[in-house]
């Protein structure tokens, strides 16, 4: 598969890429859902990030493979915002919690599908006036 962080994902090993390219699909598939409008794909901090390109709709969500937990995904979330602190209460046994802004995910396991979407839309749709 072919998009903007083949790259950057290639040093990866195996089974982060493929856990990537899974989380990756479901990021887009809850972008679209939640229609926030196109979702803007590229680098941020050299980690693959998505924003939506509209204004004042949501934050962005990083995710990324490091050599210094190699067992693990990490997604990021804007310290700044209490998309962690949320995510912590609904899901608190699906991600490994860091701080206020790194969800981790163990590479290998079966992947928490809802709470990962609910990660998505609610980051990209955080800015949102109710």
């Amino acid at each position: 598969m072919t998009h903007p962080f083949s790259h950057t994902i290639s040093e990866w090993p195996v089974q982060a890429r493929d856990q990537f390219n899974n989380i990756r699909e479901l990021i887009l598939i809850a972008a679209q859902e939640a229609d926030v409008g196109p979702v803007e794909e590229n680098l941020k901090w050299g980690q693959p990030a998505w924003r939506p390109k509209r204004p004042r709709q949501g934050s962005t969500l990083r995710l990324s493979w490091q050599d210094k937990t190699p067992q693990a995904l990490t997604l990021y979330v804007d310290c700044k915002t209490t998309l962690s602190a949320t995510m912590r209460e609904i899901y608190p046994l699906e991600f490994e919690y860091e701080t206020n802004r790194a969800l981790r995910l163990p590479i290998g396991v079966l992947l928490p599908l809802q709470a990962i979407d609910h990660l998505a839309r609610l980051t990209f749709t955080y800015h949102r006036k109710s």
